[in-house]
C-alpha cells in the first residue's frame, strides 16, 4: 500500500522560496512515477512537475519552470519540489502523487491529468504572500 506524506508547506514572501518534502512508503518505487500538483478552492488540481523514479527525467508546468525543480533521493524515498521566485499566484495546497508506470510510460501528457494518478499524500498549504 502506497502512503505519501507531505511536508514543508509554510507562509512566505513574495520571491522567496520553499523546499517540500514527499516521503513515500510501501512497495519499491521503481518504475513508478511521481509527481506534484496543486489545488486551489474552486479549481482543478493543478499538475506541477513529475519526475520518473527510473532515471529521474523530469517534466514541468510551463508556469513554473526555471522557477522549480523536482527530485529524488532513492535512499530516502523521498520526492523533493525546490520552490524559488515564488509568486501570489503559487499560492496553493500542494499534493504529492504516485502512480505506477510499469515499463510502459505513456508520455509526460498523459500524467498532467490528475485523474492519472492513485495515490495522493494529504497536501502541504503553501502561501505566498504580496
Amino acid at each position: 500500500q502506497v502512503q505519501l506524506v507531505e511536508s514543508g508547506g509554510g507562509l512566505v514572501q513574495t520571491g522567496g522560496s520553499l523546499k517540500l518534502s514527499c516521503v513515500a512508503s510501501g512497495p519499491t518505487f521503481d518504475n513508478y512515477a511521481m509527481g506534484w500538483f496543486r489545488e486551489t478552492p474552486g479549481k482543478e488540481r493543478e499538475f506541477v512537475a513529475l519526475i520518473r523514479w527510473n532515471g529521474g527525467s523530469t517534466n514541468y508546468a510551463d508556469s513554473v519552470k526555471g522557477r522549480f525543480t523536482i527530485s529524488r533521493d532513492s535512499a530516502k524515498s523521498t520526492v523533493y519540489l525546490q520552490m524559488n521566485s515564488l509568486k501570489p499566484e503559487d499560492t496553493a495546497r500542494y499534493y504529492c502523487a504516485a502512480e505506477y508506470t510499469g515499463t510502459r510510460y505513456l508520455g509526460d501528457n498523459y500524467y498532467q491529468r490528475s485523474q492519472r494518478w492513485d495515490h495522493w499524500g494529504q497536501g502541504t498549504q503553501v502561501t505566498v504572500s504580496s
